[in-house]
């Protein structure tokens, strides 16, 4: 709830400029008391002192009362208002490639080398970061899913969870059916307007019961969308391989089912992205970020507290004063 001072006629305060200019005009050429004096210095002087005095003190009352009247028509009022953001909304699961492949050194970070499970996790943050009005949730798999976080208006809570997310919490593989399918269970309930899946792999599919397309099909027959992405570049890359002499870099060719994923996102209304290396994997999900906007509605609700009567009152009565001691005591004498 916000509050604030308006003024119904503001234009009526430019009246207020006039206030000045008949101080001065009355100073200057206002009347003095009319009195007989046997001599015309007294007689300067008297009105001297009966103008700054006398004068001045009525004068006063009724520029401030004329202040205070012109301030009342302006129609002062306080505002008291709030604003209600009303969201479609749209429900996002983030399922996220976790297999042993994700190693492969083929991206940078920062300008340095990095494994692609450290970008996509670094442009997946950014990513929540962007849909403070959506809920997020996120589902990692390798060999098979499991929920990395449920769905939640907590972008900064996602950003926590990817950063536990690590290659090696489940057996090693690529359930990419099986894991679309856990992402549809997750989504199956929502009452979300849109309710989308961005998957990210960088294989094909080898792990779980389930297989794509036909998780697609399900996904398609709840209204869920998939985008789909493709992560890692072109013919080979390092790939850190551990023996008894220590870590050893080997090029180990990259293998990503592109005609699976482009079935699964044409299926169910999405798209499939390729990304080949740090800055296609940031334009792919800005495109999704644009694709997939949030309408915003704000509703704004204000009522008002007249205020002119406590500008008014005050006018009014210092006008009285004024006509009441014009009429006693500082009455002129004839």
């Amino acid at each position: 709830m916000t509050s604030s001072l308006q003024f119904a006629y503001p234009w009526v305060l430019s009246l207020l400029a006039l206030v000045p200019l008949m101080a001065w005009w009355k100073g200057r050429y206002g009347r003095p008391v009319a009195l007989r004096m046997p001599s015309t210095d007294d007689a300067i002087n008297v009105g001297a002192r009966s103008r700054s005095r006398v004068g001045g003190i009525l004068l006063s009352l009724s520029l401030l009362a004329l202040s205070l009247l012109i301030t009342a028509l302006a129609r002062p009022r306080l505002v008291k208002g709030s604003t209600e953001v009303e969201s479609s909304g749209i429900d996002i699961i983030l399922t996220l490639d976790v297999s042993g492949s994700m190693e492969a050194l083929d991206f940078t970070l920062n300008g340095k080398q990095a494994n692609r499970l450290e970008v996509v996790k670094d442009v997946v943050g950014k990513f929540a970061i962007s849909r403070p009005d959506d809920r997020l949730g996120m589902v990692a798999f390798a060999g098979r899913p499991y929920l990395a976080a449920p769905l939640t208006h907590d972008e900064n809570w996602i950003v926590s969870r990817l950063r536990d997310v690590e290659i090696g919490q489940v057996e090693d593989g690529t359930a990419i059916g099986s894991a679309i399918a856990s992402s549809v269970d997750h989504l199956g309930k929502s009452d979300a307007k849109s309710k989308i899946i961005i998957l990210l792999t960088d294989g094909v599919n080898t792990s779980g019961s389930v297989n794509p397309l036909t998780a697609a099909e399900a996904a398609k027959a709840l209204g869920i969308k998939i985008y789909t992405i493709g992560a890692g570049t072109n013919g080979e890359a390092p790939y850190p391989v551990r023996g008894f002499f220590g870590t050893q870099m080997q090029m180990v060719k990259v293998e990503i089912d592109e005609k699976t994923l482009t079935a699964i996102a044409d299926s169910t209304g999405g798209k499939y992205f390729r990304a080949t290396d740090t800055d296609s994997l940031e334009k792919i999900y800005a495109v999704i970020n644009q694709l997939e906007t949030t309408e915003r509605k704000l509703k704004k609700y204000e009522n008002f507290e007249e205020l002119f009567f406590y500008f008014l009152s005050p006018a009014l009565l210092l006008l009285l004063v004024e006509w009441i001691l014009r009429h006693t005591r500082f009455r002129r004498l004839p």
